[in-house]
């Protein structure tokens, strides 16, 4: 999966991206058609430890998923941000096979009463 990768207010190293590149990858075994994803890395300007912010938007056919976390590293909200993105995936899923299932019902009924 093609993942584009911005920091905001700094410059990451390469372990970080590799290591974001590496957890997106993993969504590629639960759903093998996303398109793109976009991760955008910020540090807010506080005094709190929880500064680190991830945005991940995934691109899918007909939609786009997204999560935002907050945590005190880049990792920590990367895996939330992933798992979180798992579970939507997830869901996605579900509706497109219940939509399927639905118009075969329709289908074979339509074909049935002819």
């Amino acid at each position: 999966m093609k993942i584009s990768v911005q920091s905001i207010h700094f410059d990451a190293d390469k372990k970080l991206l590799e290591f974001i590149q590496k957890k997106a990858d993993k969504l590629d075994q639960f759903f093998d058609r996303i398109i793109s994803g976009e991760v955008y890395l910020k540090l807010q300007n506080t005094e709190e430890e929880e500064n680190k912010i991830v945005e991940i938007k995934l691109t899918i056919p007909g939609s786009q998923l997204f999560s935002k976390e907050q945590c005190k590293t880049f990792e920590e909200a990367t895996d939330l941000a992933i798992e979180s993105l798992k579970k939507q995936v997830d869901k996605h899923k579900t509706k497109a096979r219940i939509k399927a299932s639905n118009h075969k019902d329709i289908l074979v009924n339509e074909v049935n009463s002819l």
